[in-house]
């Protein structure tokens, strides 16, 4: 498996189909490049590069002044400090866009019939999409910049239907969260609709004779907080309980499982009505004439007879009723896999964690080298947690002095990460790293978990008002006010938890479960960089039980092969990370392509 020698280092430079990551050998890329890439994300890429390089023709005037806008028009935007600086959007982003919008505009696809089309790997059908809609799945890697992509296709929806005659898009929008961590964070960026102006979104007046900042006119409702609905020109931004359309029972602190609890920010979903319409947010999406979906964490919605994909569904039905159709969906997510390891068959565009780390767009993950891993002891006979797990606590401990004082003197707080088995080892764990290290003595913050990562009530009981602080302390974490260094859980939040600071994994799991998206999510709480934009060079130490490693290393099957690096007392850092591995043996190779394969096999029933 190998990056081809002259893919780019900037993540601004156009990636050509044939010189992109895939899994296999160099000499098998003319031969099998299209048939182990996700279906249909060959032949795509393809034609959207041709298509790019030919200035989009055949593209409504609305969408090629949007893109003409976004990625080849200069900008400069503010900064925290009042300067004005360059700013340019990701390649990886710029592909994702002009897919949709190709998808759309130019081949006209509006369901999976259309879709079938770009297959090239002769193996998909019909009755792998479940949706009667356009629906495509966007694939890229976690700190790649999915919101962005998402802030460009809204603002691409709403312009097509306002200017064009006969346009199938869509001003209002659905934009739906799995969890209350990850619509923490797309709050972050839509609150005030500050993305859609802080980023080069949307032109200037004037630009291609339209005024396009005047004529957007957009208003936010945050779940149950619906304000005065129009016609056209809504965002919902939602998680996505609160789209289940029935009658919802009120949560309780006193519930067995405390999970739709604890994703709701603002408290448990009301019995009574929050709009002046009487309705709640469930009735009011499946009332109005035009929406569009677009979905974070997208890998959730893998299962048809999930109330995710129902609900959905039973929108568009609703939409079909009334003469027209849900005008799209755009799912984002890192990874786009069924349980069983089978790619989302949707999936148009992908910018895998191999591309992302060579091009520096996420930290560069390292782990022990044998030296180091084999002065673990994982044999200690002790029924005591921290006595058991002694010796790879210690090496966090270490490894997070090292990188705390590296990144100290850049102005940054470097955070430890432990994750464990079960929320009973939590405080044993959080105590025992303040004895072991004076530097974290009153900086520990634990986190209850159940095991999928959700917070949950502590042992000890917690009220609400505690665990609110709670959420808001473990998102704080990477600032200086915040007197927290490290952080232990279950899983802490194994997506949307974007902190950036994490420079030490330390994982006391078992890992037993066969997901196979797991080792990139619990991989991603660690990826994201702190020093965006720059070319400071940064690392993830990544390190724990072998159950632990074993379950990380399985990434390796997306390109991803870890430098080993010594780590303990007296060793030093390295910041370079391997990115290819070269096989002279090719029919070892292809051998192994059941692994690297993107399999189209539907989840068991």
């Amino acid at each position: 498996m190998a990056l081809h020698p002259e893919f780019p280092q900037s993540p601004y430079a156009e990636l050509l189909p044939d010189q992109r990551w895939f899994p296999a050998a160099e000499e098998l890329r003319k031969t099998s490049y299209e048939k182990l890439l996700p279906p249909l994300v060959a032949k795509i890429r393809a034609e959207v590069s041709a298509w790019r390089a030919a200035g989009y023709a055949g593209a409504s005037d609305t969408s090629r002044a949007l893109l003409n806008w976004w990625f080849e028009a200069e900008h400069l935007v503010e900064q925290a400090d009042g300067s004005l600086s360059p700013f340019q959007y990701y390649f990886a982003q710029r592909e994702a866009v002009e897919t949709v919008i190709w998808l759309h505009d130019v081949r006209n696809v509006r369901d999976k019939f259309d879709l079938l089309r770009f297959d090239a790997s002769g193996a998909v059908s019909t009755n792998m999409f479940d949706e009667d809609w356009p629906r495509y799945v966007v694939k890229m890697a976690t700190g790649a910049g999915k919101t962005k992509v998402l802030s460009l296709l809204m603002a691409w929806s709403y312009f097509h239907k306002l200017y064009e005659t006969g346009s199938a898009l869509a001003r209002n929008f659905l934009l739906i969260a799995p969890n209350i961590i990850v619509l923490d964070r797309l709050r972050a960026d839509f609150d005030g609709l500050r993305i859609f102006f802080n980023d080069p979104v949307l032109p200037d007046n004037g630009h291609e004779g339209r005024n396009w900042r005047d004529d957007f006119q957009l208003t936010l409702h945050i779940q149950d907080d619906v304000r005065v609905v129009r016609d056209t020109g809504n965002l919902f931004l939602t998680n996505i309980h609160r789209v289940y359309l029935g009658d919802v029972r009120e949560p309780s602190l006193d519930d067995e499982d405390l999970r739709d609890y604890f994703l709701d920010p603002f408290g448990p979903k009301p019995v009574g009505k929050t709009t002046d319409s009487k309705t709640d947010l469930g009735e009011i999406v499946r009332e109005i004439d035009e929406l569009a979906v677009f979905n974070d964490e997208a890998h959730h919605i893998h299962d048809p007879k999930m109330a995710w994909f129902k609900s959905i569904q039973d929108i568009h039905h609703r939409m079909l009723q009334k003469d027209g159709r849900l005008a799209l969906q755009v799912d984002v997510t890192a990874t786009p896999r069924h349980n069983n390891g089978a790619i989302f068959v949707q999936t148009v565009s992908d910018y895998p964690l191999v591309e992302a780390i060579h091009q520096n767009v996420v930290k560069h993950p390292v782990l022990p080298d044998a030296a180091s891993r084999a002065r673990l002891r994982d044999n200690i006979p002790s029924a005591i947690f921290t006595e058991k797990y002694e010796d790879y606590l210690q090496l966090g401990v270490e490894e997070w002095r090292k990188s705390y004082a590296e990144h100290e003197v850049l102005g940054k707080k470097a955070v430890l990460f432990v994750m464990v088995d079960d929320t009973r080892n939590c405080d044993e764990v959080g105590e025992h790293l303040q004895k072991i290290c004076p530097e974290l003595e009153g900086a520990v913050l634990v986190i209850h978990t159940k095991n999928n990562g959700e917070i949950s009530e502590a042992a000890s009981g917690k009220n609400q008002d505690e665990l609110k602080l709670l959420r808001k302390q473990s998102n704080e974490i990477d600032t200086w006010h915040s007197p927290f260094k490290a952080i232990v859980s279950v899983l802490m939040l194994k997506e949307g938890w974007d902190v950036r600071n994490v420079t030490t994994i330390v994982g006391l799991r078992a890992y037993a479960a066969q997901s196979n998206i797991l080792p990139e999510q619990t991989l991603g709480r660690g990826l994201r960089r702190m020093y965006f934009g720059s070319d400071i060079p940064e690392t993830v130490s990544v390190m724990g039980t072998p159950a632990f490693m074993e379950f990380v290393e399985s990434i390796q099957s997306e390109g991803v092969s870890f430098e080993r690096v010594p780590m303990g007392p007296g060793t030093g850092r390295k910041d370079s990370l391997i990115v290819e591995v070269d096989t002279q043996d090719t029919e070892k190779d292809i051998d192994a392509l059941d692994i690297a394969l993107p399999r189209l096999t539907r989840p068991a029933a």
